[in-house]
């Protein structure tokens, strides 16, 4: 765990060696990748194969059990439902477990010295050997950066450059291109429309296949927007602005000059956004740093805390 290169390889060997193929996950409780997801991912990857989830805790290795093989035969033939004639495997036990099962080994180990990789390596540093994780894998070990603050505080300008300087993906405010051509004329219910749709660009960002997601804006933005505008909140708007999790969000301080711009509303009113901001990001718990100064000097710090934020060990996010 997680599936990788290696896996893929054995699969696709095995797809193609025989006219039907069951794939077995196995998973136990306490694996640091839960198994449902794992089972979900290979789902993904192998539409048109039987992917089954085997959740029986069964010993690992022969000499835990004296009764090993003949529980993990009783556990397979179940959940396999018809005869397993053929067994592949790229390690030893694959022989003993198909003579267990009256089937035949078919051993896939060959491409070992060619795909140099393993799940440990994976979880102990996904993004060096991020070319090894398979598209639907990628989000689970993928950062979500949220730059937030008050109006004209540098949010676009600055989570652009770092995402083009670090290879990232960016994602835009969603208030820009929905009200485009009309930002003088919007209600509140168009709030809730901009507040989904900023989710759901955070949201398929996610999947890109990107080890960083660097996001404009989100819908706890929206949130306070609508109290600002408004003095009330969609109950959409405030679910989505609860279930957001990003790995780590940027607060701008308003210390650089005003500038003009299409929804860009309120001048007099920065510092006491700014302070709002600082309080619904307590109040949602989240994990955020404040950043200000000039601007080489804010892109500076906030690149010190994106790198930092990469070499934290790494995230594991449920979908």
């Amino acid at each position: 765990m997680p599936p990788h290169r290696g896996h893929l390889y054995l699969l696709d060997f095995a797809r193609t060696f025989a006219d039907s193929l069951t794939i077995v996950v196995g998973s136990l409780e306490d694996e640091p990748i839960p198994g449902e997801l794992r089972y979900r991912w290979m789902q993904e990857l192998f539409p048109f194969d039987r992917v089954v989830h085997l959740t029986d805790p069964n010993p690992q290795y022969p000499h835990e059990h004296p009764g090993f093989w003949a529980i993990w035969k009783n556990s397979l033939e179940r959940i396999c439902s018809s005869k397993i004639d053929l067994l592949f495997a790229s390690e030893e036990y694959g022989a003993k477990l198909a003579e267990v099962l009256g089937a035949r080994f078919i051993p896939t180990n060959a491409m070992r010295e060619s795909i140099r990789v393993s799940g440990t390596d994976i979880r102990n540093d996904p993004y060096r050997h991020w070319q090894e994780i398979p598209r639907p894998v990628r989000p689970y070990y993928t950062r979500n950066v949220v730059f937030f603050g008050p109006e004209s505080s540098g949010k676009t300008t600055l989570s652009r450059a770092l995402a083009e300087s670090l290879g990232a993906l960016w994602v835009p405010e969603y208030a820009r291109t929905y009200l485009h051509g009309r930002e003088d004329d919007f209600e509140l219910k168009d709030m809730e429309v901009i507040a989904r749709g900023q989710w759901s660009s955070t949201q398929a960002a996610l999947r890109a296949g990107y080890p960083l997601v660097l996001s404009d804006t989100d819908a706890l933005t929206t949130l306070l927007w609508c109290q600002e505008l408004f003095g009330q909140v969609p109950p959409t708007v405030s679910e989505l602005a609860a279930r957001e999790r990003p790995d780590l969000t940027i607060l701008l301080k308003p210390d650089i000059p005003w500038e003009e711009g299409a929804l860009r509303l309120r001048p007099d009113t920065r510092e006491a956004f700014f302070e709002r901001c600082l309080e619904a990001l307590e109040e949602h718990g989240r994990e955020y740093r404040v950043v200000g100064g000039r601007r080489d000097a804010r892109e500076a710090e906030a690149r010190h805390w994106l790198q930092s934020l990469i070499k934290k060990s790494p995230p594991g996010r449920a979908f």
